[in-house]
């Protein structure tokens, strides 16, 4: 009996969570005289794509714009995140119990408290308006998280592995690239995950340190929902389209989300 209940608590649980996602897919297929908030749980009485083409050009480029910039700073970061945590959790050294919580710290700064200096510093070093800059900054600051995420997998491996590959000879790089990397695909699954979304949904760094043509979706998202003229289904259908590049990568990566998560990749 309580693991009937239990499942139908889940059960509810999940429908609460995706009544939001309901409405928006309903909506977005609704021609303009259809959308209406008194009916907005009824489905469309004929299903069209003509909102979704009409929107499309809006989002296109930005959408570009987006996956420049997400792929390269997650796997970047995952991969700095991942030499970071395999030093601190294997290879002890004079000052790691100072270091790590100093990386840390980065995670509880702000975007709002960095903006201004790191607009002067991007213009600075020639970096303002363009993707590579938009893309180093959520490498970096993404780095205190995955190193967060690959310390905490790392440390649950076990050190008989790391002193075989000594006595045979291995120095740090080599034991990391041979045992730790392939030993730590679901710690990447979870890591990619965080930073492809966070890089993905990120506002604030896209609409400052950007220009106009390399704005991200996030952006153009914003520029399609905020005007007045807009019918709301288009403002639905814009949003259902720049949500499905995490969605994807989510069906992709969902089981190794999991096995990483089980691992014990965001304790400690």
């Amino acid at each position: 009996m309580s693991k009937t209940l239990r499942h139908l608590a889940l059960f509810g649980a999940a429908v609460f969570f995706l009544m939001p996602v309901y409405v928006l897919v309903v909506t977005s297929l609704k021609s303009a005289g259809e959308v209406d908030v008194g009916n907005m749980w009824a489905l469309p009485k004929s299903l069209s794509l003509e909102t979704f083409a009409a929107v499309w050009p809006k989002l296109d480029k930005g959408m570009l714009n987006s996956l420049i910039l997400a792929v390269p700073a997650s796997l970047i970061s995952s991969l700095l995140g991942a030499a970071n945590g395999f030093v601190l959790a294997k290879w002890r050294f004079p000052g790691a119990d100072i270091v790590f919580p100093v990386i840390l710290f980065g995670m509880f700064i702000p975007y709002q408290a960095i903006i201004i200096p790191m607009f002067y510093v991007m213009s600075a070093i020639g970096m303002y308006g363009g993707l590579d800059g938009l893309i180093l900054v959520h490498i970096i600051y993404g780095l205190p998280i995955t190193t967060l995420i690959f310390r905490s997998y790392f440390s649950g491996l076990s050190d008989e592995l790391i002193e075989a590959a000594r006595v045979d000879g291995a120095g740090m790089l080599r034991t990391f690239v041979l045992i730790g990397l392939p030993l730590a695909l679901p710690a990447f699954a979870v890591s990619m995950i965080w930073q492809f979304t966070s890089t993905w949904n990120d506002f604030l760094f896209g609409v400052i340190l950007t220009l106009p043509e390399f704005s991200p979706v996030t952006v153009a998202l914003n520029n399609i929902a905020g005007a007045q003229t807009v019918p709301f289904n288009q403002a639905m259908a814009s949003a259902f389209l720049a949500s499905v590049p995490t969605l994807i990568v989510y069906l992709l990566l969902g089981r190794f989300f999991m096995r990483g998560l089980m691992a014990g990749a965001l304790k400690g």
